[in-house]
């Protein structure tokens, strides 16, 4: 049985990982899984999958946390040092979704203990990239991407054929504003800013996917993750949702791969691999889809993804300063304290003043993380006044 480990199991991601765990009981043993707030959440979670601990992170859940385990065997903590620990726990897999600067300890725990990392935690490669992908050389690491789009390009790069790949494409649904003004932006509220047609995801990611910076994220991660310059990475609109990422070759073939919009998928791909298990996740037809639709992105009205480029080309720590304000300005927004078209604003604003320090381990990743959600906090004070 392949032992596996889950950092952020009352997410969406985590909770799409123990679906497909309790599909496959017979391949799979739980070590360990940890949450943030949800006490009562996080032990229902752990006494389904039989899991040796469950940890909360947030020590205001640990009592409804350890209440409900006791006598079942499995074993609570709390705390940061406890989520760390529970992360270093030896595990065959381990799927890394805390999402934020807080998953990156954790996440570099797991990684340093060797075994195959499941990565959906952007921050990752995006604030700590050179940190950890020097990490997953040291200890042996195998990273299996498990954002669709960054899965989709593992997929089609299968044949092994590295260096004839002259670009990959990650696709973007564009929604919900693909087709609005740039006026109609400005007064958007949160609620229309979290309707997204086709994917099902939390509020922060959603809000990324309505500006774009989503996916500004995803083309400095999928730099990272295959080595690619930042000019062989390309970014189409795609708004059904179903081709994920393509693998353009020398020789003029793409290959694509496609699937319903489901996290499922790219999870269980990642959780099995290099086998398959079964899911029950929707499958396409194509006759039904009858079209597909692509278009180049507008970066006049969203510049997520130029700030983005922008910050890949600048190295050091200007993709950790890009994320940093990128999180406290959408959780202004939500918090209806600034406008929608202002979070790329006070996004750029944090770059220019802070620019590309270096930002060769972790602690100093941290540093300029917290540095740029100072500015941030104080732009978005400014505004808000």
């Amino acid at each position: 049985m392949k032992t596996v480990s889950i950092l952020g199991s009352t997410g969406s991601i985590g909770a799409s990982t123990i679906d497909l765990l309790l599909a496959n009981p017979e391949q799979y043993r739980v070590r360990a899984i940890v949450g943030g707030k949800q006490g009562a959440l996080l032990a229902r979670q752990a006494v389904a999958l039989k899991a040796e601990l469950a940890v909360i992170s947030d020590a205001g859940g640990y009592a409804e946390l350890r209440d409900a385990l006791a006598g079942t065997g499995i074993e609570a903590a709390c705390g940061i040092a406890a989520v760390t620990a529970a992360a270093a726990l030896p595990a065959d897999w381990t799927m890394a979704a805390i999402t934020g600067a807080a998953g990156l300890p954790s996440t570099l725990a797991a990684i340093r203990r060797g075994g195959a990392i499941a990565l959906a935690n952007k921050e990752a490669l995006v604030c700590a990239g050179d940190v950890m992908l020097r990490a997953m050389r040291a200890h042996g690491a195998t990273l299996l991407p498990v954002d669709s789009e960054h899965n989709a390009i593992f997929q089609a790069l299968a044949d092994g054929n590295r260096e004839r790949v002259e670009r990959i494409i990650l696709t973007a649904s564009g929604e919900p504003f693909r087709t609005a003004t740039l006026e109609q932006m400005r007064v958007a509220t949160p609620e229309m800013a979290l309707r997204h047609p086709t994917w099902t995801m939390g509020a922060k990611i959603t809000i990324d996917s309505a500006t774009l910076f989503n996916k500004g994220l995803e083309v400095i991660e999928a730099a990272r993750i295959f080595a690619m310059a930042e000019s062989d990475v390309g970014v189409i609109v795609h708004p059904q949702s179903v081709v994920h990422g393509i693998v353009c070759y020398s020789d003029g073939s793409m290959l694509a791969q496609m699937g319903a919009p489901d996290m499922r998928i790219p999870i269980a791909h990642a959780l099995a691999w290099p086998a398959r298990i079964p899911t029950s996740s929707p499958r396409l037809d194509l006759a039904a889809l009858a079209r597909l639709d692509f278009a180049e992105p507008d970066e006049g009205r969203f510049p997520a993804l130029r700030l983005s480029r922008a910050a890949l080309r600048a190295g050091g720590a200007a993709p950790t300063i890009l994320s940093a304000a990128n999180e406290v300005a959408v959780d202004a927004f939500l918090g209806r304290r600034i406008g929608f078209l202002e979070i790329a604003a006070i996004v750029e604003a944090v770059l220019d003043r802070l620019g590309a320090p270096a930002a060769d381990t972790l602690e100093a990743v941290l540093a300029h993380d917290a540095a740029a959600r100072a500015d941030a906090a104080d732009r978005v004070g400014r505004a808000a006044a």
